[in-house]
């Protein structure tokens, strides 16, 4: 379980002492109202009658049904803790940022998930955990997050990057002027890490890497391969032509684009010419 902080004990002991139950019921409480997202909890504790349900809106379930003093307790602890979680930036999920597979041949099925903002430890009460906060610290808090296959995503509208873990390291990339809604990643043989912005579907490896587990990276289009991105030479041993031949390959990705009408011509001939002033 993840710890407060001193001003999340100092919550805690408030609540404890107008509400009437001991600390640890109230951080029982606080912690299984943050994990129903702020609307729903379900606990067991012996000071609220055992296990028992609530939700916000009235319902509320308890070991001893017929114990309406403690109803009222419980429900006021609870929706007092549901207002206090909301008004923590970044705390709880709205929203959402798709991240899904596709079916196909190369698929060995479908999936989705959807997450927005609220990574725990970014709110004033809790210690930030730091399994959870695997991007640059740099990038400060991400605006949507999202994991699918073993790979994490982590987008940061403001600064225009997008970390991408997967195989053990972190690559953050340039996002440039898209503004990226969600992922979806084939599986199997051949399959790549798509994204989706105002352009339509695009491949991720069009995108300029920034770094790679911290590392700086000459501004090139990098070339991933099934499953996420794979490191590219270092500057010093990386030739001219091979540099050359990533930038025609993305020139020729977008061309593909722009054929099956995601990218209009005008888009197009500006990708194409951003991409060749690197020459």
């Amino acid at each position: 379980m993840q710890q407060l902080t001193p001003e999340g004990q100092r919550l805690v002991a408030d609540l404890s002492q107008r509400h009437g139950f001991s600390p640890d019921a109230v951080t029982h409480m606080l912690f299984a109202v943050l994990h129903g997202n702020g609307s729903m909890a379900q606990f067991d504790h012996p000071e609220f009658a055992g296990s028992g349900q609530w939700m916000q809106g009235g319902m509320l379930m308890l070991g001893n049904m017929f114990d309406y003093a403690l109803k009222a307790r419980v429900d006021a602890l609870c929706n007092e803790l549901s207002n206090i979680l909301a008004n923590q930036p970044g705390l709880l999920q709205t929203g959402s940022f798709q991240s899904q597979s596709q079916s196909g041949p190369h698929s060995a099925g479908s999936q989705q998930q959807q997450h927005a903002g609220g990574i725990m430890g970014e709110s004033s009460l809790f210690v930030p955990d730091p399994a959870q906060h695997w991007w640059p610290r740099e990038l400060g808090q991400p605006s949507a997050t999202g994991s699918q296959n073993n790979v994490q995503y982590a987008y940061f509208a403001g600064a225009r990057r997008l970390a991408v873990k997967t195989g053990g390291q972190v690559w953050v990339y340039d996002t440039l002027d898209h503004q990226i809604g969600g992922f979806s990643q084939q599986q199997g043989a051949g399959g790549s890490i798509l994204f989706t912005s105002q352009y339509g579907t695009v491949v991720l490896s069009s995108l300029p890497v920034v770094s790679i587990d911290g590392r700086p990276q000459q501004p090139a289009a990098p070339t991933a391969p099934v499953g996420g991105p794979a490191p590219r030479p270092p500057a010093s041993v990386a030739s001219a032509p091979a540099a050359d031949a990533d930038i025609f390959s993305a020139i020729e990705r977008l061309g593909k684009l722009r054929a099956d009408g995601l990218l209009t011509e005008e888009e197009f001939a500006a990708k194409k010419a951003e991409l060749l002033g690197r020459l």
